[in-house]
């Protein structure tokens, strides 16, 4: 079997099965709807968070009057 016509095939974020890379695959990363909300509620609820500083810190910087 030719490694071109084979689809990537990778792991669901949420339970770690596998997923073929296709375009029937409409979830993909995830492998179902199910994995894919369980993920969202996740980021929703903070749990999962990209590094970095948070915004609070410069609210007081905002000038507003640039704006108007």
């Amino acid at each position: 079997m030719s490694l071109i016509n084979s689809p990537l095939i990778v792991k669901c974020p949420t339970c770690k099965k596998s997923v073929h890379w296709v375009a029937e695959q409409i979830f993909k990363p995830f492998c179902c709807e199910r994995c894919k909300l369980i993920d969202l509620g996740e980021w929703a609820m903070e749990e999962k968070r990209i590094p970095g500083e948070d915004l609070d810190e410069h609210i007081d910087e905002f000038d507003e009057t640039q704006y108007h």
